[in-house]
């Protein structure tokens, strides 16, 4: 984190929202105010809400519902869709099995990834080939997750643009060659309570800290439950209390790589020069 923020800075992106895709956008003052907002929340914290993002609270509020419900099921119900090697490594995951520095995390999880045909990427990629493993129950978990993802990634590739101005670069540099086929990840996960856990395998941590690999990441939390923490550059934490129809916001280590990769090819073609 570049700083010792005490709190987590809520942004209006509506403007951004409406007319990031605009060819005449760069005259917009509602605009750029949204990006210099972006530019100080991404080098003071890292992390930020955001509001007005297009996505109706409803849908945000039915995503968590159904999830709730998924949870809520018999174990043998829920392994119907179990995480495996031969799936992808999409589908369920239990407790205990997500793993963050040595330590197993209390939750559970359903995870979701891009689709990938056979032999889209080479060899390489074969261990995530796959297409997603959706539940039966509740009925409507797969039209509207997908729905939901959609929305998602265009959102994503919006608050990137506004990102890529706030860095001084053109505003589909993160497009094209570099990210414009992006890797998505979603994943739905749940906290049961301690009681749901045998003994010998609980422990206090519900995710272990740790920064996301990815270019950005989105979060919907639950209205009623504060759990998420973020911490400053002095090792304080500080809660992300739940804000309705925010999204909770934080970049990841893939953008900090491309900053640096950016920058060390301004600097190296400056001194060519």
């Amino acid at each position: 984190m570049g700083s010792d923020f005490k709190a987590i800075p809520l942004i209006d992106i509506s403007a951004l929202v409406e007319k990031i895709d605009d060819p005449s956008m760069a005259d917009d003052k509602d605009l750029l105010q949204v990006v210099r907002l972006l530019d100080d929340a991404c080098k003071e914290a890292g992390f930020f809400y955001v509001k007005g993002h297009g996505i109706a609270e409803s849908m945000m509020t039915e995503v968590r519902d159904v999830t709730h419900k998924f949870f809520q099921l018999p174990y043998d119900e829920k392994l119907k869709i179990k995480m495996t090697p031969q799936s992808g490594y999409r589908g369920y995951q239990r407790v205990g099995e997500n793993i963050t520095k040595s330590k197993p995390d209390m939750h559970e999880a359903i995870d979701c990834y891009t689709p990938i045909e056979s032999g889209k990427y080479g060899d390489l990629a074969k261990p995530m080939e796959g297409s997603n493993l959706w539940p039966k129950y509740p009925s409507n978990f797969d039209v509207l997750l997908e729905n939901y993802i959609s929305l998602l990634r265009d959102l994503s590739r919006k608050i990137m643009r506004g990102i890529a101005l706030a860095l001084g670069g053109p505003v589909d540099v993160f497009e094209g060659r570099m990210a414009g086929d992006p890797f998505w990840v979603c994943r739905l996960i749940g906290y049961p309570v301690s009681n749901d856990i045998p003994e010998e395998q609980r422990t206090d941590i519900g995710c272990g800290a740790h920064t996301d690999y990815g270019l950005l990441t989105l979060v919907n939390q639950d209205d009623d439950i504060c759990a998420l923490e973020v911490r400053n550059q002095s090792g304080e934490w500080i809660y992300a209390k739940p804000i309705p129809g925010t999204f909770v916001c934080n970049i990841g280590d893939m953008l900090k790589v491309l900053f640096l990769i950016c920058n060390f090819t301004n600097i190296f073609i400056a001194i060519k020069t």
